[in-house]
């Protein structure tokens, strides 16, 4: 409750937990469910590329769907105990293929058409190399930044309320560790996916210094054993802060898609990213990054 918005607890999980017992009953496997939500959500992206009404919906459609298969998965994992490495792997790219489809549908979509707001029609320009690299600030930059600040804050609340069985709060070393005692022979795909999600979690660390700086002090001076004072004290000061995470995540962004796209000017949620995603994530981290400091100074005293 602390960390999932409304659209999640009232209609996204239910959904996806209806799914899992349907894919229980037929003994499909979790993999597979994530598979089914690729194809979905890059289905859906292709059906962007077109801008009558028609495909339009369509792709809002299949883009529920999916996130509807990608609540179901995890899910159904837990229910039947099927967890494997490709599941998690699977599971971690699948949201990256439905949005570089869909970035690039909108991108394809518009190349040759005019410039917005009548300044194609007067001075013959189109949006050409324009929109890609709208597309490519709004993606990597923004994007990709957004998505990992907002799931790393929801797992460090996770932490403080619930512990290490209760989150997945990962760190950089940790994760090079497991890389480096794998041999490549057997497990190719599986160190790929640990470098890659080491430089992941690493890219959330450099983001946070405050943080780290009072994690480290948490760890050791408590260890396992943190005060219930300090959990109690972080969560009332975090959670304010999660329905930020929140927004940051899937279904705000998701909103603001369909209506960019229902209107037919696409090119609106790359800005919407840019400058309305952007001001929420730079307030949420400087929020953040001033609890842990705050905190820092008072425990560390102590």
């Amino acid at each position: 409750m602390d960390t999932e918005e409304f659209l999640d607890i009232y209609f996204n999980r239910p959904i996806g937990y209806a799914w899992a017992l349907f894919f229980k009953r037929f003994g499909v496997h979790p993999n597979v469910v994530t598979i089914l939500s690729i194809v979905l959500g890059m289905a859906a992206g292709v059906m962007f590329y077109f801008p009558d009404l028609k495909h339009t919906l369509a792709g809002i459609f299949l883009l529920m769907w999916a996130n509807h298969y990608d609540s179901c998965d995890g899910q159904l994992a837990r229910l039947t105990g099927k967890k494997t490495r490709w599941g998690r792997m699977l599971d971690g790219f699948a949201g990256d293929l439905w949005f570089f489809t869909i970035y690039a549908a909108i991108c394809l979509r518009l190349t040759f058409q005019p410039l917005p707001f009548g300044l194609g029609a007067e001075s013959g320009m189109t949006w050409g190399i324009y929109i890609w690299l709208l597309a490519l600030f709004s993606g990597t930059v923004c994007h990709s930044k957004q998505c990992a600040l907002a799931d790393y804050y929801r797992n460090i609340h996770l932490f403080f309320l619930k512990g290490t069985s209760g989150s997945e709060l990962d760190n950089f070393r940790q994760q090079r560790e497991i890389f480096h005692s794998l041999p490549w022979k057997h497990n190719f795909w599986w160190k790929a996916f640990l470098y890659f999600y080491g430089n992941y979690t690493r890219k959330q660390e450099r983001m946070t210094p405050a943080f780290q700086r009072f994690y480290a002090m948490v760890q050791k001076k408590y260890g396992t054993d943190i005060p219930q004072e300090l959990r109690d004290e972080f969560r009332s000061l975090s959670l304010p802060l999660m329905k930020y995470a929140n927004i940051l995540t899937f279904n705000t962004r998701a909103i603001a898609l369909y209506i960019s796209l229902l209107i037919g000017e696409p090119w609106l949620y790359f800005v919407f990213e840019v400058v309305v995603m952007t001001a929420l994530f730079v307030y949420m981290r400087r929020r953040h990054e001033s609890i842990c400091q705050t905190l820092y100074q008072k425990y560390s005293d102590r």
